[in-house]
């Protein structure tokens, strides 16, 4: 029987694997773990809590402003972009801490280092080598710049949160997620924003009306938007670059920052040479037990590009333990995964669009609609309105898609998503006494379908 160092070992120190290494540990067996970056990956360091943290802080200048109606006066306020930066990078040191001590106190072998894999059972990390009857990789994604000439000039969604200086003026490449992000936080923060992209929309895949409602809320802020639009170049004149289209825009601005989209990491740590299948643009390919062609080689979350969302990651980190360690094995459910995206204002979703549920179902969908006012705008003087939609199977009544675009979605969603998975029909939300007054009661007071 041949004996390793590891029954497992984990390369990538994010939300995937750290729960995996420290379930896995937490059984008794002996795991290693390397990281070469930071600890907590992408979500801690420079994605979901960074972010949400200066979702926060752009937020208060709409508050301000809002509280004048509400009796309040003070001085204008003064924003200091290194004061903000300096107490983020202190609460992601912390949690970076966390995550560490969370690891060893769990058992783990932690390693800093890049790792790369040998062979189907050794791993090397510096001048080390370690052998393991298991590999997992998880190495999340990168953001995806394309090849544009200029694209020196350029940063992404890496660098956006340490600037040393807050630009006055920005422009943002891309329709995604992160794009309406940062052009809200941006914007919040009274920068003036511009958005290239090159579809006819932002948020691609999205509930349709989600998307046209977005964009007018975003413009109403002062948000300015070119769809189909494509950059041909990118130039640094004097104090300015210019960002140079192929239908003949020529932009001045203080930053470029690029949010193309994130591509899997898993290039130059040895799978190529192992022959580990791998898609087009290097998504790791697996099956149902995030198993890949190299039986004792498996990989998870971003690296394999199918639900790049933390808690995916989470969960699908639980699942391959189990699996592998316990007798509760059981797969991860993808249906109905609720998401949010922080654009300002917040987008919350769960299950189908209302273009896929119509694909799924044909002739068989109600749609309810609702857009308000909500009750806080009634005295701020902001315009800013909310819309909410639900999709019903009209022949089962059943729920099968929830979207809101206002403040607080994600919260509300969250709790949708529990009741859609528990099979609500849409008389179970007709029966429900709603909260008053709140915006969430609007999910139970909908009665008439769209025409």
């Amino acid at each position: 029987m041949t004996t390793y160092d590891h029954d497992l070992f984990v390369i990538g120190a994010g939300s995937g694997g750290v729960r995996a290494a420290r379930m896995a540990a937490g059984l008794g067996k002996r795991v290693g773990i390397a990281e070469d970056r930071y600890f907590g990956g992408t979500c801690v360091n420079v994605g979901c809590v960074p972010k949400k943290l200066y979702v926060y802080a752009s937020q208060f200048s709409e508050s301000f402003s809002a509280a004048l109606g509400f009796g309040w006066s003070a001085e204008i306020p003064k924003f200091d972009w290194s004061v903000l930066v300096a107490n983020k990078d202190k609460e992601i040191q912390r949690l970076q801490g966390v995550y560490d001590r969370l690891l060893k106190e769990s058992g783990v072998n932690v390693i800093n280092g890049r790792a790369r894999v040998l062979d189907a059972h050794t791993v090397q990390v510096g001048d080390n080598q370690f052998t393991a009857e298991r590999i997992l990789i998880a190495t999340g994604g990168w953001p995806f710049v394309p090849d544009v000439p200029g694209k020196e000039h350029i940063v992404t969604s890496n660098e956006i949160f340490n600037l040393k200086v807050l630009p006055k003026r920005i422009v943002i490449v891309g329709g995604g997620y992160i794009a309406v992000e940062f052009a809200g936080i941006l914007n919040g923060l009274g920068v003036e924003v511009t958005i290239f992209e090159r579809g006819d929309k932002v948020l691609r895949g999205f509930d349709e009306d989600v998307r046209n409602f977005l964009i007018q809320e975003m413009m109403s802020k002062g948000i300015n938007f070119h769809f189909n639009t494509s950059v041909d170049h990118i130039e640094h004149q004097g104090h300015d670059f210019v960002v140079y289209t192929k239908n003949g825009l020529a932009v001045k601005t203080d930053l470029v920052m690029y949010a193309t989209g994130r591509m899997p990491n898993s290039r130059g740590i040895g799978l190529d040479a192992l022959g580990v299948v791998m898609d087009e643009v290097g998504a790791i390919e697996v099956n149902d037990d995030y198993q890949t062609n190299v039986p004792s080689i498996y990989a998870l979350g971003d690296v394999t590009n199918r639900v790049n969302l933390t808690p995916v990651a989470t969960a699908e980190g639980m699942a391959l333990v189990n699996k592998l360690y316990t007798s509760k094995a059981g797969k991860v459910d993808y249906d109905n995964i609720p998401t949010a995206v922080f654009s300002q204002p917040n987008i919350g979703t769960v299950g189908l669009a209302e273009h896929d549920a119509r694909s799924r179902y044909p002739n068989d969908i109600d749609v309810y609609k609702s857009e308000f006012k909500q009750m806080k705008n009634t005295l701020s003087g902001s315009s800013e309105k909310t819309m909410m939609k639900m999709i019903v199977v009209r022949s089962t009544d059943k729920v099968v898609g929830m979207h809101m675009v206002g403040q607080d979605a994600g919260e509300i969603i969250q709790g949708m998503a529990v009741a859609m998975r528990a099979g609500a029909t849409k008389a179970i939300f007709d029966s429900t006494i709603g909260i008053h007054p709140t915006a969430a009661e609007e999910f139970v007071t909908m009665r008439k379908p769209l025409a």
